[in-house]
């Protein structure tokens, strides 16, 4: 990708940068009852809040509604995730209905001028798939590869973008370290089991998509915090941070390049469908986190925390989401940019209802996007979390993400200013001075040093 010449009142983006948005199946789709998230959810006090996902956007009966104002806003591209306990309700049984839907929807977006990338896995898994030991047992990898086989097949000539895996560290974080989304348990041989199992499942899941269709172009969603010292001059924080970074990104992203399982997943065994088991590497990117050492292991010898100057807070969010550190993702693009691969960031975005921080939140990653791309890192595209306000998991409703509002209860739809200025980003593939003039002021000179001030 050509290197970008600078310009001092606009940030240009290489030609054919895809502009898109970032959704979940069941975040989205609405009555999922045949996976173990809503299983979850009808227990009380599992969602905050007691939220069901419910209808969530209704895009089992209704997508066209999104994909119609995805296309007023000019975007390129959207990455959506399909349910395998709808494709593959029962073992072995395969439901050519469902298939029929998301053929309709992946050629809604292609006949509104949007590329489809497609996610296999997004955390969500059938019942009798959580009924048989779920992603513990070691035979998983082999039901998802038949799963991956069945469903690639079905829809290879309308996607070409796949994504195995989103966040695998997340959903081992959450389910076994934690131990507040299912299957709830404290286990660590169930982290080294079941994020050893999804290392494995990637590889295996790319030789078989490439079997499918060999132009496919796969990878994984990669959840990227950044994990940084907390005091820098501090030896101890300096390793803590050092050890978080290395289990929650360099095991999975140096095993997909050289095929090797890493301590404590293994002793470096080597697997050969999972050498060079990606042709893209995408980056999900929300925050950085501040360690402190901290004697205690199950904490892994460490506690993050934010810098107090960088906290957002979203309406009636019950602690600090993120900091505000753009210049993380620089970072993080440059680092990842040394494998030799396309990245794309798959996920970036801030719960904000009032819409009153995200302009700035966008604007600033945004910049430090595209100060990568001119530093030569080779950038295709950008996926924002994401285009309706969803289901977020344990926190029910009370996180909103939405460049477009929801009402859950009459899913009644309004644009935020937000969406506003991501479309006019889309549009011209550039952010020009007076766009961040008007919507973040407050970062024009960091954004725009030598440009003078435009109302």
């Amino acid at each position: 990708m050509d290197v970008l010449a600078q310009n001092h009142d606009e940030l240009r983006f290489p030609e054919g940068f895809l502009w898109g948005t970032a959704t979940s199946s069941h975040q989205v789709e609405g009555n999922n009852t045949n996976n173990q998230w809503w299983r979850f959810e009808q227990q009380p006090g599992a969602i905050w809040h007691g939220d069901r996902s419910g209808l969530a956007c209704d895009w089992w009966r209704a997508a066209e509604v999104d994909f119609d104002l995805m296309q007023s806003l000019g975007l390129s591209t959207h990455r959506m995730s399909v349910e395998w306990s709808r494709i593959e309700p029962e073992p072995g049984r395969f439901d050519h209905a469902a298939i029929a839907r998301y053929r309709a929807m992946l050629d809604g977006l292609r006949n509104r001028g949007m590329k489809p990338m497609v996610t296999l896995h997004h955390f969500t898994n059938p019942l009798w798939l959580e009924q048989a030991g779920g992603w513990e047992n070691p035979e998983v990898v082999t039901r998802f590869q038949h799963f991956v086989r069945f469903t690639v097949n079905a829809l290879r000539d309308l996607c070409d973008a796949w994504v195995t895996i989103n966040e695998p560290l997340v959903y081992v974080a959450q389910g076994w370290v934690r131990g507040i989304w299912p299957p709830q348990k404290i286990s660590p041989l169930g982290v080294v089991r079941v994020f050893r199992h999804m290392l494995q499942a990637h590889g295996v899941a790319y030789r078989t998509i490439h079997a499918c269709a060999p132009d496919a172009q796969v990878g994984y969603a990669m959840p990227v915090r950044v994990f940084q010292p907390s005091d820098p001059a501090r030896w101890l924080d300096r390793k803590a941070a050092g050890l978080k970074r290395y289990l929650a990104e360099h095991i999975w992203i140096m095993g997909a390049a050289d095929g090797k399982i890493r301590f404590p997943l293994g002793f470096d065994d080597y697997h050969h469908a999972l050498e060079d088991s990606t042709d893209f590497i995408g980056i999900n990117f929300y925050t950085r986190d501040l360690v402190r050492f901290h004697p205690d292991p199950r904490r892994l010898f460490g506690e993050e925390h934010y810098h107090p100057e960088g906290e957002f807070s979203d309406s009636g969010w019950r602690g600090v989401y993120s900091e505000y550190t753009p210049q993380a993702l620089h970072q993080i693009v440059r680092e990842v940019n040394a494998f030799g691969k396309p990245i794309y960031i798959t996920e970036n975005g801030l719960p904000d209802r009032d819409d009153d921080q995200r302009p700035r939140w966008l604007l600033g990653h945004l910049h430090q996007l595209q100060r990568a791309i001119q530093d030569g890192c080779d950038v295709r595209g950008y996926y924002h979390w994401t285009f309706t306000d969803n289901f977020e998991w344990s926190e029910g409703w009370g996180l909103r993400f939405g460049l477009v509002e929801l009402d859950p209860e009459t899913q009644e739809r309004r644009l935020r200013p937000s969406a506003r200025l991501f479309s006019e980003i889309a549009r011209n593939n550039t952010i020009p001075a007076h766009l961040v003039a008007h919507y973040a002021p407050e970062i024009m000179p960091v954004i725009f040093p030598n440009a003078s001030q435009m109302g």
